[in-house]
């Protein structure tokens, strides 16, 4: 395992709200007990930091990301837990707020036909945040207070990324959303969480997109999502939206570009 740091695994981390899953906590190379570091909650965890349980083989290689980073002196050194999906990602990483408004009735045949299910996902992020944040706090010297507390994922995980900000503000400072796939609900998901954004004097949001693959369906969506974020007062300092020329939606696409949301958000 090449792996920048350690990788330690918590296999079956057992829950009462969804299925027990692994759940996996990378320690940066320069890790000490006696400092207390910031915290990167990831989803679809099996991807970020192995080859052999991602996707394709091709990881988004988080620890080396990270650990260039901070050798150039661009972000502090952080905690990263990868939080691996199930087997009802899309039922988990589906906004159900959102979800279950009345505007959301016309594609809700369709998800549950993709989903096998309806969306599920505040319960994933109880998950997340009563039970593996807890722990992770408890077990790791950890900067536990929102100022110092993120989150991140792309596709469906960039979906349930904003979502989990927007539903926990006091919890979490920033958010990364790459590839976020708002096809999964057309219009009323940009407009349904273009209405429940986070205070943009208290926390940092980054949005991006490529334009190949399932990447070139999402432009007219996020220029959407773009205008709620500067009606609701976003500016360059805590917002950032980046087109990716070429781009694909895929582990690679994410790999090459994953420096910038976290400078961005870690910074």
């Amino acid at each position: 395992m090449n792996i920048a740091g350690s990788l330690q695994r918590h296999a079956d981390f057992p829950s009462k709200f969804v299925a027990a899953r692994n759940v996996d906590v990378w320690l940066p190379p320069d890790f000490s007990e006696d400092k207390k570091y910031p915290v990167l909650y990831m989803h679809d965890g099996q991807n970020i930091f192995e080859p052999i349980s991602s996707i394709g083989s091709v990881a988004w290689e988080i620890d080396k990301a990270i650990t260039r980073l901070v050798n150039a002196k661009k972000i502090p050194g952080a905690i990263v837990v990868g939080v691996w999906n199930s087997g009802i990602r899309w039922r988990e990483y589906m906004p159900q707020k959102v979800y279950e408004v009345p505007e959301f009735e016309k594609d809700r045949p369709a998800f549950i036909e993709r989903a096998g299910g309806d969306s599920i996902s505040d319960s994933y992020l109880k998950f997340l945040v009563e039970e593996v944040k807890p722990f992770v706090d408890e077990k790791y010297p950890t900067l536990s207070d929102q100022q110092k507390t993120f989150i991140m994922g792309s596709s469906m995980g960039g979906l349930i990324s904003l979502y989990a900000i927007s539903q926990y503000p006091n919890v979490f400072r920033g958010a990364g959303c790459l590839s976020t796939h708002w096809s999964a609900g057309s219009g009323t998901l940009v407009n349904e969480m273009g209405k429940s954004l986070p205070d943009p004097g208290s926390h940092k949001l980054y949005f991006d997109y490529g334009t190949k693959g399932l990447d070139a369906d999402y432009e007219p969506f996020q220029l959407q999502m773009d205008k709620y974020l500067r009606e609701a007062g976003y500016d360059e300092l805590n917002w950032m939206t980046r087109k990716f020329e070429g781009a694909d939606h895929n582990e690679a696409a994410w790999r090459a570009r994953v420096e910038i949301p976290l400078e961005f958000l870690l910074g």
